[in-house]
């Protein structure tokens, strides 16, 4: 599992266990993250406190699950981006697409 699960009692902590988030985990973190939205999980925040590098085939694989996510009546927001992710999303708009917090109080 590349997801640690935190349970709150308004939203799922989900970390990422990845220094690099790239095209080899990207698969495997979407068939997580639809497992953690089928189980009925309707916030989820995703943590990239412990990611140094996020490719594009990965950021495919988080806009498919937050899709799903929407389809589901859930959603899916982004917490401890580093300044070059930040930037990339910024870059990407994907800043518009999902919720970006600073730190978990924020979210």
């Amino acid at each position: 599992m590349i997801l640690e699960c935190k349970e709150f009692p308004t939203y799922l902590l989900a970390e990422l266990n990845l220094k690099e988030a790239n095209l080899v985990e990207a698969e495997r973190f979407k068939n997580e993250m639809l497992g953690l939205i089928n189980q009925g999980h309707k916030q989820i925040i995703v943590s990239f406190k412990n990611v140094a590098y996020v490719d594009s085939s990965f950021l495919g694989a988080l806009v498919s699950s937050l899709k799903y996510a929407m389809s589901n009546q859930a959603d899916i927001s982004v917490v401890y981006l580093n300044k070059d992710i930040f930037n990339l999303f910024k870059l990407i708009r994907m800043d518009k697409v999902f919720k970006v917090h600073d730190n978990l109080p924020e979210a």
